[in-house]
């Protein structure tokens, strides 16, 4: 692109969300616009929603800025987001299979292709590791324009997908990979802890499974009301009920086959590891924004549990998109309220979910 072409309707700058440094977040008017390499796509964003991961790094979480046990992962300044999609608007010379104006989106991660995750197809888990939204160089979707460079994992999104649905694609993904993690069947009982936006997706997914039971788990009666409606068989209030006498009551003692953890809390790790069965299976989604401290004997000589992690939406994106076009994957109500960048920190502040909200976005 000519940044000198006086007809160009590419601006040289764009309004943008930008980290400087730890909780130094600021909104810019001007900030410079990406350019487009040889190898690059260049997208006008449409949305980007807010993730619980973004919410946390802005408070200055360990796992992002690092401290005596962690180094740090982000590298300022940068451009938050990874939850968005756009329209083509540049293309450099040697990208094929693209035209202006399609409507695309990117998995998270921009895998290096070199490490010896990618070449064994684990590309999720590349050493390199970069990501949208956190680094300076891979900039996110927190601004007016985003450059998808070579590497980036590229999807087309139905040009007649609603805003609100295609917004939940990249959350979605991530919901199923951690389904997936733990194997649910048909005759199992299934819990999932915290129904925001990543559980609820979680529910919805692995309603498809048909376990014989699908258990919900979160403080709020709004949220679990909206898990029975995307497929949960049982909503549980930990605040209001014993959820370990419940459960251990609907499997004869025995505890739930799976456990999903995605609140983020602490005391869900401890509960998850009380509710699931001998020989269970138990997934951690979640990040934490403090260390959580559990009593391992549980894990080993008391139940040898599986013990498993989940990151990110690998080969995920083409089911998502197929299933939430079709609504067999349900999304009604995930998304009310959205905001323009320049009103960044009440949006960050709805995203915290105290006003009732479940998923905050970005729209021009």
């Amino acid at each position: 692109m000519d940044y000198n072409d006086p007809m160009s309707n590419y601006p040289k700058t764009m309004k943008a969300l930008v980290a400087y440094g730890q909780t130094d977040y600021r909104f810019e008017k001007a900030y410079p616009s990406p350019e487009c390499g040889e190898d690059d796509i260049i997208i006008k964003v449409e949305g980007c929603g807010i993730c619980a991961g973004d919410l946390k790094c802005r408070h200055g979480a360990a796992m992002f800025w690092g401290d005596d046990i962690q180094p740090g992962y982000v590298r300022p300044p940068f451009i938050p987001g990874h939850e968005f999609l756009g329209t083509i608007v540049e293309m450099g010379k040697q990208v094929k299979g693209y035209s202006p104006g399609e409507r695309i989106i990117a998995e998270q991660i921009i895998p290096c292709g070199e490490c010896r995750f990618c070449k064994s197809g684990k590309y999720w888990m590349c050493q390199t590791h970069n990501i949208f939204g956190f680094r300076s160089g891979f900039n996110g979707g927190m601004a007016e324009y985003v450059r998808y460079p070579k590497n980036a994992l590229l999807h087309r999104v139905p040009e007649n997908m609603p805003l609100e649905k295609a917004l939940l694609i990249e959350p979605y993904g991530c919901s199923k990979h951690a389904v997936d993690r733990g194997d649910i069947q048909c005759d199992d009982v299934a819990v999932i802890s915290g129904a925001g936006t990543l559980g609820l997706g979680m529910v919805t997914y692995a309603a498809q499974k048909n376990p014989r039971a699908l258990i919900s788990l979160d403080l709020s009666d709004d949220r679990l009301e909206k898990a029975r409606e995307f497929g949960a068989t049982h909503a549980l209030n930990p605040s209001k009920v014993d959820v370990i006498k419940e459960i251990q009551n609907l499997t004869d003692g025995y505890g739930c086959d799976v456990y999903i953890e995605a609140t983020g809390h602490p005391s869900s790790v401890i509960q998850g590891l009380r509710l699931t069965r001998k020989l269970g299976r138990f997934v951690e989604f979640s990040v934490f924004s403090q260390p959580v401290t559990v009593d391992w004997t549980i894990i080993g000589d008391t139940k040898e549990l599986d013990i498993l992690g989940s990151h990110l939406s690998p080969y995920c994106f083409p089911y998502v998109i197929e299933n939430i076009a079709s609504g067999r994957l349900k999304t009604a109500g995930m998304i009310k309220n959205t905001f323009k960048l320049e009103d960044w920190e009440k949006a960050f502040d709805y995203a915290s979910g105290k006003y009732g909200d479940l998923k905050i976005a970005f729209a021009p």
